[in-house]
């Protein structure tokens, strides 16, 4: 019989499957994450989100038509044992103005996702919202993650610029994925892989310098561009220049 030879993925060598997170707080320049508790934060993110119903839109929850409902719910979605909420703080707004959320954890697989995000217009497109994106990224990378995923309906076009704009390479749509509010949802999958996250954090780091930043506190240098250089796929549904 004849031997034949076929490929086969290389050797992880010494990688060790990495902890699940544990909730601890992390801290920032301009931002703190904490773990989500309703009893703390519910009151406080309900009248952040309250008039922006449009939040929600894509979002498998709400939105939510009084602070006693939104509190349940916050209360049996952080019961859960596969998601770990952390509540945003925003440090120069002096304010909670959202949450996110590690989800699909993996270790054995050495993956996880970054997902169920909610934020205020208050806190979208602020230093703390993107630190917050970074310190969730560096903790799970520097946990020992080789993969670290986002996903969003393929229609969410803020949300796949935003996966970019982070440093996410697209991977492409996964058609009729699942059933969101009686809808159905196409998926977009976006990644970042544990050799190209060095040279994320110096992006990040650039960006986040206070020195990037005029009196105005107006951008010198946009993320997106720093990110560019390292993100393996674009999102050929997004025109660069809009990102």
């Amino acid at each position: 019989m004849t031997q034949v030879s076929r490929p086969v993925g290389p050797s992880v060598g010494d990688w060790r499957v990495p902890p699940l997170p544990a909730g601890e707080p992390m801290e920032g320049r301009y931002s703190r994450l904490e773990r989500l508790d309703a009893d703390k934060h519910a009151a406080l993110l309900f009248k952040a989100f309250d008039g922006h119903d449009w939040v929600w839109d894509y979002m498998p929850s709400g939105p939510f038509a009084s602070s006693a409902q939104f509190h349940r719910w916050m209360r049996e979605a952080t019961a859960a044992n596969h998601i770990l909420f952390h509540a945003i703080y925003d440090r120069e707004a002096r304010a909670f103005g959202g949450f996110a959320s590690y989800l699909r954890m993996k270790p054995a697989s050495g993956s996880i996702e970054v997902g169920y995000i909610a934020m205020a217009p208050q806190l979208q497109r602020t230093r703390a919202a993107t630190e917050a994106m970074f310190l969730m990224m560096g903790w799970a990378f520097e946990a020992g993650y080789r993969r670290y995923e986002w996903k969003c309906d393929a229609l969410n076009a803020p949300s796949r610029r935003a996966a970019q704009r982070f440093g996410f390479s697209y991977e492409g749509v996964f058609r009729q994925a699942t059933v969101v509010k009686g809808r159905n949802r196409d998926t977009a999958w976006f990644s970042v892989i544990d050799k190209e996250w060095p040279a994320l954090k110096e992006a990040y780091e650039v960006w986040l310098n206070p020195a990037n930043f005029d009196e105005r506190g107006q951008q010198r240098e946009r993320l997106s561009d720093l990110t560019a250089l390292v993100r393996a796929a674009p999102d050929p549904s997004l025109p660069r220049e809009r990102l």
